[in-house]
This record gives C-alpha cells, structure tokens and sequence, in this order.
C-alpha cells in the first residue's frame, strides 16, 4: 500500500509544470527571501562558503554555490579514487554478468542506466559506488580521477527521488531518471560518472573544457539534491577498508584505490 501512495505522489507532482515552476521560483529574485531559513533549516556550513548568504541572489545560486580555496583538499595518490561529491556513501557492490546491481534490495540494470550496448561489456563484473546528495549538500561534482574522457551523453527525460524511500519505492529509478554519463579512461581502465538528475529539477551543467581531466578538478553540478554513481571495470577497484554504509564522505576524499587488469581478467 505504502509504496502504490509514493509511486502516485510522486507521479502527480513531478511533471513537467510543477518542475517549471519549482524551477522558475529558484532562479527568480523573490526566492533570496528563502535563502536565510533553508540554510538555517539544512544547518549549510556557512565557514566554508566563498560567499555569506547575504550575497546569493536567488535560491539556486546558493544551490550551485562555491567553497573557499582550500576547502576541500584533494587525496593526490595516483591510484586513489576520490569522492566526487559532498555525499552520503550509500552502497558499493559488484555488478553483475548480466549487468544486474542490487540497491536497497531493489535490482537495477546497468545496461538500461548506461543505454549504449557497445560501453556496457568492459563493466560487467566491475563494480559500482553509489553517492547520495541531499539538499543540504555542497552541489558541485569533482572527478573522482586523472584521466581522459572518451565519450559523454545524455539519457532520460523526468526525475524521481533518489533518496533512500525513492531506492526503495520508486521505479527504476538511477535506470531511468534524467542522466548525464562521463566516461574517462584512466591507466588502470575505464570509470564511468553516472550524474543522475533528482526530483523536480532536471539541472546537471558540465563546465570542464576539454578532454583532460585532473582528479579533484570540477566538472559539473545539480540543482537540487541528487546521485552520482560511479561503475568501474572487473578488477580494477577496491574500496577503502576503513569506510562502511552508509557514511558521510566530502569531495577528495578517498574512496578506495585503482589496480590495472591482470592479462587473464
């Protein structure tokens, strides 16, 4: 019953109007009047920000807000894998042959996240991280890695929570919310940042140049609270010992570290 009212719920109020307008009150000038209650209300660390809140002139700039210099050093091992994220560590598996994940006892398919046959081969029986961002989470993705990127695309149309009720409820959720995916080739093999678009706002803007990406170094950011989900190819990850889930991670932190395929793999 619980989940049959949060499946209508959410399909009600997550059209395309009542995103627009959610969107169109986040972007519009009145929406600095909210700003002191939702950083009081989300307790936002306001030491760390480049800004006081006074100088956000809508609610979506201090969405899409930045740190000070400094705010979050970077874990510089050439093996390390960072977080790309102010996130909740949320779940790490393998994935399956048949490119199945379980998530919240839910099965996802990482070919249907993925949505290209021809990149979906090198990570079955890889491995997959999955970051939750909620709203009170500093919004600007970071790569978790050195590397190049080889392809990037875009998938999906409208957005459901993905918080822990909508992993739980909700419908294939990471599969088929609104998605932008980069995939990077690193020495140790391919990584695939799997951004996922939250409820209401279908916001995810790339604003790295170029091809080179430097581990630490921005590359995009959400509106609103969202996911990022990170698949990596068979035998090329392994999570740091000293990390459980769920737990709190910020940016350039380490999340486990990289090794090349053996020739057998």
């Amino acid at each position: 019953m619980l989940q049959t009212v949060y499946r209508l719920m959410i399909e009600l109020t997550n059209g395309r109007w009542t995103s627009a307008i959610l969107k169109r009150f986040a972007q519009s000038r009145i929406s600095r009047f909210v700003v002191p209650s939702f950083a009081r209300i989300y307790q936002l660390n306001q030491t760390e920000m480049e800004k006081g809140l006074h100088e956000f002139p809508t609610l979506h700039a201090l969405f899409v807000r930045n740190l000070k210099k400094g705010a979050r050093p970077i874990y510089k091992s050439d093996d390390a894998v960072v977080s790309p994220v102010d996130a909740v560590l949320e779940d790490v598996g393998p994935i399956k042959e048949n490119s199945e994940i379980i998530v919240k006892g839910k099965t996802y398919s990482i070919e249907e996240m993925l949505g290209d046959p021809n990149v979906l081969p090198k990570y079955l029986n890889g491995t997959y991280v999955i970051l939750y961002l909620s709203p009170s989470h500093y919004h600007r993705i970071h790569s978790p890695v050195n590397g190049t990127v080889t392809n990037q695309w875009t998938l999906g149309s409208k957005s459901y929570p993905v918080n822990k009720w909508g992993l739980k409820y909700g419908v294939r959720t990471l599969a088929k919310n609104y998605r932008v995916i980069t995939e990077v080739n690193t020495e140790f093999g391919h990584v695939a940042i799997v951004k996922v678009g939250a409820m209401f706002v279908n916001s995810i803007e790339t604003v790295h140049e170029g091809s080179n990406l430097v581990k630490g170094g921005e590359i995009a950011y959400f509106t609103f609270g969202s996911t990022v989900v990170l698949l990596f190819e068979k035998n090329t990850f392994e999570l740091d010992p000293n990390l459980k889930t769920p737990q709190e991670m910020k940016v350039g932190e380490k999340l486990g570290i990289l090794s090349k395929k053996s020739s057998g793999a």
